[in-house]
Formats: C-alpha cells, structure tokens, sequence
C-alpha cells in the first residue's frame, strides 16, 4: 500500500512537509515517493494528506502492483 506522484508534479513542495513517516523527497524533475516508507497516512490522517494538499489534480495516486 503506497502512493505514487505522477509527472505531471509541478514541484510545488507542498506534499513533503505533510507526510508523517517523511517518505516524500525531492527528485530529480520531481517529488517522489519511497513506496517502503508510505502508509497511505493510515494510523495518522484519514486520507492521503499528500492527495489532499497536491494542487494538481490526479499527480498523486495509488500505486498498481
């Protein structure tokens, strides 16, 4: 379980300082996710906080197996 920035990121930054097991970091081109540190904020957030404070609809999103 484990969520995914997609390209569409704008680096705005807003996702990493919202995410408690510190698993958002800045990449490359983009902000990205460690997929072993992600909970989908369960036990701390009832939702994503990463989904909720993204400006750009559809960027972060579950991760498929």
């Amino acid at each position: 379980m484990a969520m995914v920035i997609k390209d569409d990121c704008i680096s705005c930054g807003a996702c990493e300082p919202e995410c408690p097991n510190e698993s958002i970091s800045q990449g490359d081109t983009i902000y990205v996710i460690d997929a072993a540190k992600c909970t989908e904020c369960v036990g701390a957030h009832d939702s994503p906080k990463c989904v909720e404070v993204c400006p750009v609809d559809g960027c972060v999103v579950k991760l498929e197996a």
